[in-house]
């Protein structure tokens, strides 16, 4: 019996996909609605949240593997508070309910956000790409988005759990690239494309495909002599630019081609800042979302591919397959792509 938090999210839903065609029995949490994912109607579904320890308690009742992949990612101020709540508190309360079944065993997904280190680096190097590894420190003197520092302290809730005798694998995916909602996660860069939006932001993207992400957990999980160790998951880097004119050209749309300048995004962000605070509304940009991708970072995958033996598949791949999707979603579901 396999136990799965956040089915409705992208990794959790083609998790859970591959899991019942593997031909595991699968239980996951949900919150308000059961979601409607492939293969929904084969799922013992639960009813709870993350921030439940006791919903979380009675949920592992004969589980032998838990893939801990309910997560916040929010780089809005007015998210702070449920950062914590869900990101650090919610995955104690994970850690927690599996040391009460030993003999579990534990698939947390983080995030290459939580390695650190990556920013003060740049800093001192200006101009240098920086390669970080699973062994990046974490710089507790350096500025960190909340989001950052959330995944940072909830994998420290997970190893506490491995102190206390808990097995258990970390992956810290890039940015993860798949057909979902156009409104959620990074489904909203091929949105961004499809809309033929004129301005791009330089820099770089980090990213990964769901299906190799999957992959990643299931061979991490089930491999018993793995435990207690961390995986980036990352298939390689871009500039952001490249990423939208692939994403337009597989759509048919123009790709973006003027460039916002660094002082230009600064001055945005700081705008949206304060429209947000005078009225509420979520920021449409925000400091850490307009400075991100500006220091060239890249993040070393092979750990993962020595201890698994795959392989990641390319940009090229990716967004072909994504658009392919969600436009065949879109149009059988009838939904209408919005600015």
């Amino acid at each position: 019996m396999v136990f799965v938090t956040g089915g409705s999210g992208l990794i959790g839903s083609f998790l859970i996909s591959a899991l019942l065609a593997q031909g595991y029995h699968v239980r996951a949490l949900f919150r308000q609605q059961i979601p409607t994912i492939a293969g929904a109607e084969q799922v013992e579904w639960v009813e709870g949240d993350v921030r439940d320890i006791l919903a979380l308690r009675n949920a592992l009742e004969g589980v032998t593997h838990v893939f801990h992949c309910a997560g916040l990612v929010s780089y809005a101020p007015q998210d702070e508070d449920a950062l914590q709540q869900i990101n650090v508190e919610g995955t104690a309360n994970v850690v927690d309910a599996c040391l009460d079944r030993p003999g579990i065993r534990l698939c947390h997904v983080s995030s290459v956000a939580a390695l650190g280190g990556g920013a003060a680096a740049a800093e001192q190097e200006p101009g240098r790409t920086q390669l970080l590894t699973e062994e990046a420190k974490w710089d507790l003197g350096a500025a960190h988005a909340a989001y950052a520092t959330s995944k940072y302290l909830g994998e420290l809730e997970v190893w506490r759990g491995v102190a206390e005798g808990l097995a258990a694998v970390m992956v810290n995916p890039s940015v993860v690239l798949g057909p979902a909602d156009w409104k959620r996660s990074s489904t909203r860069l091929f949105r961004y494309a499809y809309n033929e939006h004129a301005f791009y932001t330089p820099g770089s993207v980090n990213f990964v495909d769901v299906r190799d992400v999957v992959e990643a957990m299931l061979r991490l999980t089930f491999a018993p002599t793995i435990s207690a160790e961390r995986f980036i998951l990352n298939a390689g880097a871009v500039p952001l630019h490249e990423f939208l004119a692939q994403a337009a050209a597989c759509f048919g749309k123009k790709a973006p081609r003027i460039a916002v300048p660094d002082w230009a995004a600064e001055i945005i962000w700081r705008a949206e800042h304060a429209r947000s605070v005078l009225t509420g509304a979520r920021p449409l940009i925000t400091k850490d979302t307009a400075r991100a991708g500006r220091k060239p970072v890249v993040y070393q995958s092979q750990k993962v591919q020595q201890a698994t033996g795959m392989t990641f598949r390319t940009l090229a791949d990716t967004v072909a397959w994504c658009c392919q999707e969600l436009q065949t979603n879109s149009a059988t579901s009838g939904a209408v792509v919005v600015y």
